[in-house]
């Protein structure tokens, strides 16, 4: 993601590129990355060729060699079953997580699957047929107001379909991902994400690009359901104390943005042309402006995260569950665990 000239509130916002001489030569590809990158699009090549049910089949025998096959270790299954543990507490048996975490993997090779399809597939005359919209006037509402907006989502659903639904109508945003290992895959999604007009910024060193797209009243899509280490903001999610990125909440203080907490959850059924549908949703709109309390930067943390949670509620197998969202604990904590352990030594 860009700079963003000045927008109103009809028209869409257009993003200029600025692109530096090192950032033009772009980090040196290895041996390594020309291998994987193969392997890649030779997959991609496949699920471009064959037909729907096949697709599906593909992605259940990923997730089947993942879940099945591969050491756990691996595949980070036990962080997986924690963090279900923790989040849904005794109603989590040990068969549904173990369930859970295999519909998950499904569902993230499905994902790949219908990115892969989407500049084909996703076309704005297909829309009504394939998207069912939720709460769609507070989301119009909120990006006509003339005010910056932060799109806000997490790993959850089609998140790259929610963001590129937005750009089929028109409204561009500056995307906030973090830069791949790989520079050839980084690049293919990078291109990926422009089919729709919107631009990358990378999640280190973009700060002076996504101020300038608030400043400008631009839009700026972003995740925001990872752990923030030590320095997080440490607010509910799922009844425990998670560590949760301050900068949202700073950045929507700051420019008096508007932050929608939004998410493309897929549904049962499909298309008349196979296509899956999705549940394209907006859980709430934050406004710093209604902050009540007198530490209104945890207020809207709290705010963002608990629409999070009750999203993913919906459909917990849609969610990936690999990541260690409670790994950091409140220093509070840490000092009666450390107690506790001198106590016991």
């Amino acid at each position: 993601m860009d700079e963003i000239p000045p927008a109103t509130t009809t028209t869409p916002v257009t993003a200029t590129p600025v692109v530096t001489a090192a950032a033009a030569r772009g980090p040196k590809v290895t041996w390594r990355h020309s291998a994987e990158y193969l392997v890649f699009r030779s997959l991609v090549a496949v699920v471009e060729a064959v037909p729907l049910r096949t697709r599906d089949a593909i992605a259940r025998g990923f997730a089947w060699f993942i879940h099945r096959v591969l050491p756990r270790k691996w595949t980070r299954y036990q962080v997986a079953a924690d963090n279900l543990r923790q989040a849904f507490g005794p109603e989590m048996t040990d068969q549904r997580i173990d369930e859970t975490i295999h519909q998950m993997w499904v569902h993230l090779f499905r994902m790949v699957g219908e990115m892969v399809l989407m500049p084909r597939k996703l076309q704005k005359t297909r829309l009504p047929e394939a998207i069912e919209f939720r709460n769609k006037g507070e989301v119009l509402r909120a990006m006509a107001s003339g005010r910056p907006v932060l799109l806000l989502s997490g790993h959850y659903g089609n998140w790259e379909m929610a963001v590129s639904v937005f750009g089929l109508f028109g409204f561009r945003m500056g995307l906030v991902a973090r830069d791949l290992d790989n520079p050839l895959l980084h690049r293919w999604f990078q291109n990926f994400r422009r089919y729709t007009g919107h631009v990358q910024i990378g999640k280190n060193g973009g700060s002076s690009q996504m101020v300038r797209q608030l400043e400008q009243r631009g839009s700026l899509a972003l995740l925001g359901d990872q752990d923030a280490g030590g320095s997080g903001l440490f607010v509910d999610f799922f009844g425990r104390p998670a560590s949760t990125f301050k900068s949202i909440g700073l950045l929507a203080l700051e420019y008096q943005a508007l932050i929608c907490v939004g998410y493309a959850r897929r549904l049962e059924e499909t298309t008349p042309l196979g296509w899956p549908r999705f549940e394209l949703g907006c859980e709430e709109v934050i406004d710093p402006r209604d902050c009540q309390s007198s530490d209104p930067l945890r207020e809207i943390t709290q705010k963002y995260t608990s629409a999070l949670e009750r999203v993913i509620r919906r459909a917990p197998e849609q969610y990936f569950w690999v990541h260690r969202r409670w790994k950091s604990v409140p220093k509070t904590r840490e000092k009666r665990q450390r107690d506790r352990l001198k106590r016991a030594a």
